[in-house]
């Protein structure tokens, strides 16, 4: 019987269909939280600003005295608490950040003055009111929202904590992943390998881009060569919350994962993909803990293809999505960059294709004129970014506009047309 591959947008759909959204979560501190997810809605407990202040060094005024030469009163230096106390012909000489007293309405920079000597100042004809004065509470007031539950935490995220005096930020768990790798000829890097043996690049290549995109993962090993050992190797996996296996799934003689899966319950979202490279891909989930030790809690399992370039290739086509679901992240899906295609190149029609080329400056320059095999690892180093067709592809012309997913892409929260 001829194996029948799911569409491409199918695979994806059913993928982030059975993904879930982990329950546990934990209080730590802002300085620790950086590029983790906030796990509730956060509001705002203090002004912002929490008084009416200069945004800049000048001259506090009211704005019905332009064109006037006033008396510079006081001066009022950032950290001073100054009461209201000008007289007709008065103004405040104010520093940046100062409290601005409600006898005033206005700040003019010093450099807008016309004249300042002997502690007169006098002013243009024309003064916006309200000009350099930051309102108390106007960025966000109390009982605003900060943050949304599933935004993730940044540099600028972590100011704004520690401008309302919020030193801990609850959030989700990490996630804990396993990366397992399949192959009798594997070696380890430290090992002795013949002509006959491969080295094991695979869990270096995907713990590595995972922590690229803030996730850390835990090498486990490689699946023993016999079906029994093989589901007693994966049902020890089961206390994490994502496996991801690399090659081993193609339900050959010699092939133990997928069945193995099978042997400890994993129910499959898909198994195989029409897309080249890495069409033998399956995912699907499987219930935490033991047969006699039922759990609510799943394990998501990744069966990715051997060849470290499909591997990598549909973890970010299909693994990084679903990653971010799972962790929580309301930005899930791929951003795009539209480009120019500075190289004509052919593809298969009948399949999705995925492309990998180099996007900079608006252009996009397909590598090695897109032929190059699914086993290579070096043309990963030769390309920032890929390019998606669809089934009915079979060129792309030089000028014509392409949609491009950049390796290191932000993610967004709704799902845009990825194809060609």
């Amino acid at each position: 019987m001829v194996k029948t591959f799911l569409d491409f947008d199918i695979a994806v759909e059913k993928s982030l269909n059975c993904a879930e959204v982990i329950n546990f979560i934990e209080l730590i501190n802002i300085e620790d939280s950086l590029k983790r997810i906030i796990s509730k809605d956060m509001y705002c407990v203090k002004n912002l600003p929490s008084f009416n202040n200069s945004a800049m060094d000048g001259f506090a005024i009211k704005a019905s005295d332009a064109g006037k030469s006033l008396k510079v009163k006081k001066i009022i230096f950032a950290g001073e608490n100054v009461d209201a106390c000008l007289e007709d012909g008065e103004c405040y000489k104010i520093m940046t950040g100062a409290k601005v007293p409600n006898d005033v309405d206005t700040i003019i920079p010093i450099e807008d003055v016309v004249s300042f000597e002997d502690n007169i100042v006098t002013f243009k004809n024309e003064v916006k009111k309200g000009s350099s004065l930051r309102l108390k509470g106007e960025e966000k007031a109390v009982d605003d929202i900060l943050f949304k539950k599933g935004d993730e935490i940044n540099s600028s995220t972590i100011a704004v904590l520690a401008s309302q005096g919020i030193t801990k930020v609850e959030v989700y768990k990490k996630l804990s992943i396993a990366v397992v790798s399949t192959g009798n000829e594997l070696k380890e890097p430290w090992e002795e390998a013949s002509e006959d043996e491969i080295y094991n690049c695979n869990s270096y290549a995907l713990i590595s881009l995972l922590k690229e995109k803030g996730f850390d993962a835990t090498y486990t090993g490689v699946v023993p060569d016999s079906l029994e050992k093989s589901v007693e190797f994966v049902s020890s996996l089961k206390s994490y919350d994502v496996i991801i296996t690399t090659g081993g799934i193609s339900m050959g003689d010699a092939d133990f994962v997928g069945q193995a899966f099978l042997d400890n319950g994993l129910e499959i979202a898909f198994h195989g993909v029409n897309i080249k490279p890495g069409r033998p891909i399956m995912m699907g989930t499987m219930q935490k803990g033991n047969q006699n030790e039922k759990s609510k809690e799943q394990t998501f399992v990744m069966c990715l293809p051997g060849n470290p370039l499909t591997a990598m290739v549909n973890m970010h086509l299909f693994s990084f999505p679903v990653l971010n679901k799972i962790q929580g992240a309301n930005k899930i899906f791929h951003n795009i960059t539209v480009a120019e295609n500075k190289q004509s190149f052919k593809t298969k029609a009948g399949r999705v294709n995925v492309v990998l080329g180099s996007c900079n400056k608006g252009e996009f320059e397909v590598t090695r004129n897109n032929k190059y095999g699914s086993g290579m690892i070096t043309v990963l180093e030769e390309s920032n970014s890929i390019v998606v067709t669809n089934e009915d592809t079979a060129s792309i012309e030089a000028s014509n506009s392409v949609k491009v997913i950049d390796f290191n892409c932000s993610y967004l929260k709704e799902q845009i047309n990825i194809f060609n």
